[in-house]
């Protein structure tokens, strides 16, 4: 309902005809106490249906749980333990020799 003030104004005229000064101020409040407890009971409902989906949310979603103790006697196959041990020594200069290699010309 897009109406302007020449609409709005008209509605008022024709109100103020139909019902008479003196019942205008009493049906505006009983259309404002309407309006409120539409509104009220919406927001209501509204509050009720986001609550029941974040239960059924709750409900579906799957729980982790920790991993399960192995037993204690038993050793997983590919372990470290079963990897040879690699000796890794740095890298070295050796005297005289830079990191980055020089053109002959420079």
């Amino acid at each position: 309902m897009n109406l302007g003030f020449p609409e709005m104004v008209f509605i008022f005229i024709g109100a103020l005809i139909l019902f008479g000064p003196k019942k205008l101020p009493e049906i505006g409040r009983q259309i404002g106490k309407a309006l409120n407890e539409f509104k009220r009971a919406s927001n209501e409902f509204k509050a009720q249906i986001e609550t029941e989906i974040a239960n059924l949310e709750r409900e579906t979603t799957p729980q982790i749980l920790p991993p399960a103790e192995p037993p204690p006697d038993a050793v997983a196959s590919g372990t470290m333990l079963d990897a040879p041990a690699l000796e890794h020594a740095p890298a070295q200069l050796t005297p005289g020799t830079d990191s980055i290699a020089k053109a002959p010309d420079a």
